[in-house]
């Protein structure tokens, strides 16, 4: 994908995100495929990577960036079946079952997923289809890129024992040395060894890996069951943030999305939620009642930040999320705020925009994005912050 800068698309040339190319330091954070073929992976430094491949292009992560797109192809997806599992910021399951009727197969319903997914936002997705999960997410690793891929159980010993042992779906580095030593060298062989050699040199891990390695997996896809009586986003942060103004820029973006949402579907909300999952994988939810119902991005994202500020405890952040709950039709009536009375006053001598105003100006959006596209409006916070990456 072509993004303000860069004259030629960097996936097709040798490139990296991650690191500094001045201070040469750091590491890759994710590669294209020709700069793949120079031995180049990710969480390589880039030190090392550069003298692989003197020519390398090194591009610095946009964060902002990638949650943005991560938020639109989850968004997306979810205009296919609301039944999906978001793993990272650029990973997700999804269940096929709610769908089943209205496509011949999952391959066809791959295949209109993976050409909407390019039309819509310009880039590619590999798609994993079988009947388990652990099976589906090595399909999508499979050839790349824009590829649909089947792994089903009874393809993986022509499919997938063949491949080195290292492929397999959480076989770390570690762990792999331990599976060379013991002389397995393929996911097959790590399939036919006894599971209680493994037990013994990996304890349960070893026992997990056996499994995977013969497709099985009793996981299903783990889905926030959607309140239909409410209305949010959530999304994965593409590193731990740790930045307040970082998160306060994420939270930003969901409160938009959110709002627009809620306009959308001519809904106004009177309590507002936040999610929030740390790095340790805890996970804490926090809600506000409003007194007056909202559909205003801006007005939800205050309150979320009040609540983010009022709750984090400072441990480094993985996801975030914001939902809506407790709805008005948005042609209800509503109770006029203290504050909404204070500016039609003029009491104030810098008063904040009436709900009225900022009512007007996100219909004005709302319209310039449904006629040119998400795209080609935005806020300045962003604006400025793609200046700066």
């Amino acid at each position: 994908m072509l993004k303000e800068g860069y004259s030629e698309d960097i996936r097709n040339i040798p490139a990296v995100i991650g690191g500094d190319v001045e201070r040469r330091h750091g590491i890759v954070l994710a590669k294209s495929i020709p700069a793949k073929k120079y031995g180049i992976h990710t969480a390589m430094p880039i030190v090392q990577a550069l003298s692989r491949c003197p020519d390398l292009l090194v591009v610095p992560p946009d964060h902002y960036y990638y949650v943005s797109q991560s938020i639109e192809l989850m968004e997306l997806l979810k205009s296919f079946t609301p039944n999906i599992e978001q793993a990272s910021i650029d990973e997700c399951y999804m269940d096929y079952t709610g769908i089943s009727n209205t496509y011949d197969s999952p391959e066809e319903a791959a295949y209109a997923i993976k050409d909407k997914v390019k039309k819509k936002l310009g880039f590619t997705v590999n798609i994993g289809i079988s009947d388990v999960k652990v099976l589906a997410k090595m399909a999508s690793d499979f050839t790349k890129p824009d590829r649909v891929h089947t792994l089903y159980s009874h393809e993986i010993e022509e499919k997938m024992w063949p491949l080195p042992v290292e492929d397999l779906f959480l076989a770390g580095k570690s762990t792999v040395k331990v599976l060379h030593k013991l002389g397995i060298v393929t996911i097959g062989d790590l399939a036919n060894t006894p599971q209680d050699i493994l037990k013994s040199h990996l304890k349960s891990g070893g026992v997990r890996l056996h499994n995977f390695a013969n497709g099985i997996d009793d996981s299903t896809v783990n889905m926030h069951e959607e309140d239909l009586k409410g209305v949010g986003n959530s999304t994965t942060l593409p590193k731990d943030y740790s930045d307040i103004d970082e998160i306060n820029k994420v939270l930003l973006f969901l409160a938009d999305k959110v709002g627009g949402r809620l306009r959308r579907y001519n809904q106004t909300a009177q309590t507002v939620a936040i999610e929030i999952k740390y790095n340790d994988f805890k996970r804490i939810t926090r809600q506000q009642p409003l007194n007056v119902a909202t559909d205003s991005g801006r007005e939800i994202y205050e309150v979320a930040k009040k609540l983010f500020e009022e709750n984090w405890n400072q441990t480094p952040v993985r996801l975030l999320g914001i939902r809506t709950t407790n709805l008005l039709g948005g042609d209800d009536p509503k109770q006029l705020s203290f504050f909404d009375l204070e500016h039609v006053q003029k009491q104030s001598k810098t008063p904040k925009p009436s709900h009225e105003k900022l009512k007007k100006l996100d219909q004005a959006i709302d319209s310039i994005k449904a006629k040119y596209g998400e795209d080609k409006i935005k806020r300045a916070t962003f604006a400025d912050q793609s200046k700066k990456e």
